[in-house]
């Protein structure tokens, strides 16, 4: 009986700790070229010359006095622990934005960004 009892604890653990882990990377991020970034001056830069550089925004935003050309990369970064009664997983994804705004003569008057895309980690939820 104490065989039996041993034998029945040793499958069910190993039935509890057997899963698999994983760890996983978006492939959506290319960072922006910092030398495109200081070709952009107020004032001066177009619209035109924006896109050239940066290719076509993500996302337009309509304004009351022009618009806003808004540029977003990111990096997804997954850690998963799959058990088979239980799964932890962690998924982290950060952005670099760079938004230009363009007035209604076509010029950019303001130029913002956030880069954090590389604060991407891998983890546990615990």
């Amino acid at each position: 009986m104490r065989k039996v009892r041993l034998t029945v604890g040793l499958l069910l653990a190993a039935i509890f700790f057997s899963g698999c882990a994983v760890f996983g990377k978006g492939k959506d991020f290319k960072p922006f070229d910092q030398a495109a970034l200081q070709q952009v001056t107020p004032g001066t830069t177009s619209a035109a010359d924006v896109t050239r550089l940066f290719g076509p925004p993500v996302k337009i935003v309509k304004l009351s006095n022009g618009n806003a050309y808004m540029y977003e990369r990111s990096t997804e970064k997954l850690t998963g622990l799959w058990l088979v009664v239980v799964t932890f997983a962690n998924w982290d994804t950060q952005h670099d934005r760079v938004v230009f705004f363009i007035n209604n003569q076509d010029v950019v008057t303001h130029v913002g960004s956030s880069f954090s895309a590389e604060a991407a980690s891998y983890g546990m939820p615990f």
